[in-house]
């Protein structure tokens, strides 16, 4: 199928606020041919441009209009990473909605609290599993949503529901709205204002029943004018060059960064993992340039190097011995050293990285890695040494949903290990804040980022800002050396 652009208007300067959607179609009009995502498909990867991508964005923004969504509605998913759930993502913020990601796990129960919550009008099911929960509620209790969307057809069609409608068919209405109201997509888009909300994120609920926190286009473009400072990575801005592997939840505000917020601001591509099971063998296949991982996957990663090197020949035990001996030296020359080489580690490198450290790096499947991330959770420092000894630097940074996960970093040339970096990684941000209070210890932030408020919840959006507008972050940090914060607790945790 031939890609076509609508006409009304053509670029995305024309528009006043930067929004995902618009930044989607820059990288269609400039870019045609750039990649911008894979998927796995039969064992084969697939590729979408830009110029595909937006159209699909289109067809699907115009979907929805047929639908009836209005400014304001909320378009729910649950669904596994995969294009559909990005796509969609692109499609309901282009026409002002606001996107809601459901864990694909999530069972009825709680797929019913979310869906009543938010009041989705549209609600996205990946398969049968998922479109099974949805039904399995009492239509009274979620009479908002009017249609539910499935992506595979397998085990659905069957179903007898006029709320079911596949993919292809929503697709396919969305082209005929398109050709009959050509410019209404772009229409709205031009409409878009800052403070619009453009998702719900839904928190963990560990202190009760989980909260809907709404983050507007303003959060987001300033969460990507950090992300995207050459400072936080030393020079290296992210490029259409760079590859990125999606597999974290896309309903987490830090999968969401990582990929779907990254393609729209630097236009580089998200390659879908097939499964969280299929991470390490799809790292093999794309070895990203940047990667953002949660504690536990840099664990798995390393107890695979041991239980590799421990299953090994006699000859390979001495062999990875040798070069786990040089890693360990050089992980900590360089942790000493803010994360940069000393002459010492970049000798013991030069002599590694070809007996080893490359062949290893092969096997994880980070060998073009550049950047790496962690954060949600402590990590083990050793793990941290082990990774910047073979040469994955990987910086430890810390934010939360309610501040679109912008709060400390550590950069190159400044991190500390047992840290979770300075404020902002050290930079001087406009109208941006960090405190920890006195008599709590409580971390505390102030900037564009902080979010609007909880959905429908006004009482537990002011219990978590302080009088002066200060979000409470919930957790206890310390001032490491005057520049960088320890998290040392939760508040819940302290009695004061």
């Amino acid at each position: 199928m031939a890609t076509t652009l609508d006409a009304v208007p053509s670029s995305a300067a024309a528009y006043q606020v930067s929004t995902l959607p618009t930044q989607m179609l820059g990288h269609a009009v400039t870019m045609p041919d750039q990649v911008v995502m894979r998927e796995k498909d039969f064992g084969v990867w697939r590729e979408f441009t830009a110029a595909e991508v937006w159209d699909l964005v289109l067809d699907a923004a115009h979907g929805l209009l047929a639908l009836g969504i209005e400014v304001g509605d909320r378009v729910s998913i649950q669904s596994e990473n995969r294009p559909e759930w990005m796509i969609l993502d692109f499609a309901t913020i282009a026409v002002r909605g606001i996107t809601v990601g459901f864990y694909p796990t999530n069972p009825t129960a709680e797929v019913e609290y979310l869906l009543t919550d938010c009041g989705s009008v549209v609600h996205l099911a990946e398969d049968q599993e998922q479109v099974d929960r949805v039904l399995g509620i009492d239509q009274a209790a979620i009479s908002s949503v009017r249609k539910v969307l499935y992506c595979e057809p397998r085990g659905v069609r069957g179903y007898d529901d006029e709320r079911l409608m596949g993919w292809d068919e929503f697709l396919a209405i969305g082209r005929d709205h398109r050709a009959a109201e050509a410019g209404a997509v772009e229409a709205l888009m031009s409409e878009a204002r800052w403070d619009d909300g453009m998702t719900l994120v839904y928190t963990s609920g560990t202190t009760g029943p989980p909260k809907g926190a709404m983050l507007t286009h303003r959060n987001v473009a300033y969460s990507m004018s950090l992300f995207r400072h050459p400072a936080l990575r030393k020079g290296f801005m992210p490029s259409p060059e760079d590859e990125i592997l999606c597999y974290l939840p896309l309903c987490h505000v830090a999968e969401r960064i990582f990929s779907t917020f990254h393609v729209a601001e630097m236009g580089l591509t998200v390659n879908f993992a097939e499964s969280i099971d299929t991470v390490q063998a799809n790292l093999r296949e794309v070895q990203p340039t940047l990667f953002f991982a949660v504690p536990r996957i840099w664990e798995k990663l390393h107890a695979g190097v041991m239980i590799k090197a421990n299953d090994s020949s006699p000859f390979k035990k001495v062999w990875l011995g040798l070069g786990m001996r040089l890693a360990a030296v050089v992980g900590r020359e360089k942790v000493a050293n803010g994360g940069l080489h000393t002459i010492k580690s970049r000798i013991l490198t030069a002599i590694g990285r070809p007996l080893v450290f490359r062949a290893l790096l092969e096997r994880i499947g980070l060998r073009r890695c550049i950047w790496a991330g962690t954060g949600a959770a402590p990590i083990a420092p050793e793990i941290l040494e082990f990774f910047t000894g073979i040469g994955v630097p990987v910086y430890e940074l810390y934010g939360m949903t309610e501040n679109s996960a912008i709060a400390t970093v550590n950069v190159p040339g400044r991190m500390k290990l047992g840290t979770v970096g300075e404020p902002f990684g050290g930079l001087e941000l406009p109208d941006s804040h960090f405190r920890i209070d006195d008599e709590t210890g409580e971390i505390q932030v102030k900037h564009p980022g902080v979010f609007a408020g909880y959905w429908n919840k006004p009482e537990q959006t002011v219990e978590t800002l302080t009088e002066d507008g200060w979000l409470k972050t919930g957790d206890v940090g310390e001032w490491v050396d005057g520049t960088h914060v320890r998290i040392v607790d939760r508040i819940k945790h302290i009695i004061i």
